[in-house]
């Protein structure tokens, strides 16, 4: 037999399998996707806060990707609809999670969208959710004498927490906040 023939048969084989497998059911996907209702694409700070998402490996914790009403209380909690590729559209790496050691993070920009909630619970989630197991994160947060204008300071004081000095958000910690107030997903109309 032909060496030449053997190879040149082996790479059309190999090119047709890559057609049948791989091309034909990428565009066949791309067909069936509903461009319509794409959930908004992260604005620059949210991005920002994502890689911190992804630094501090809160997806080892948290998923994004509540089940189907029918399958768990997810629904019931506030967590979001079943999602859809569409809803991961411009996320890469998607951020789904494989546990839930903490509530999934799919719609928590809509279950609870005050920043003083946010960063406290970054800073020390006990102080807002007594039976959390999460770590605290002190080091996105700056203990200053003198706040500067444009400060974000934490409200503790509201929480019965005296500090000495005033403990103000980091850049990180905004950045990280805003990622998840933007983490909304409305509800779908069909959804029964």
């Amino acid at each position: 037999m032909n060496k030449t023939l053997v190879t040149i048969g082996a790479i059309i084989i190999l090119a047709l399998s890559g057609i049948v497998l791989v091309v034909i059911p990428h565009f066949s996907i791309l067909r069936q996707i509903d461009h319509t209702n794409i959930p908004p694409v992260l604005s620059e700070q949210a991005q920002r806060g994502r890689a911190v998402y992804i630094d501090l490996g809160c997806v080892y914790c948290h998923s994004q990707q509540p089940r189907h009403k029918n399958f768990g209380p997810d629904y019931l909690r506030g967590w979001g609809h079943q999602p859809e590729a569409k809803d991961y559209f411009g996320q890469n790496p998607h951020q789904l999670g494989t546990m839930r050691t903490g509530p999934d993070l799919f719609n928590i920009g809509d279950r609870n969208p005050s920043l003083q909630w946010h960063l406290v619970h970054l800073y020390q989630p006990q102080l807002v959710v007594p039976w959390s197991i999460m770590p605290a994160f002190p080091f996105l947060f700056e203990e200053k004498t003198a706040p500067e204008e444009g400060d974000v300071i934490l409200k503790l004081a509201d929480m019965g927490i005296e500090r000495e000095n005033t403990v103000v958000a980091s850049q990180r910690a905004l950045d990280l906040v805003v990622y998840l107030r933007e983490l909304k997903q409305k509800e779908k109309p069909d959804e029964d």
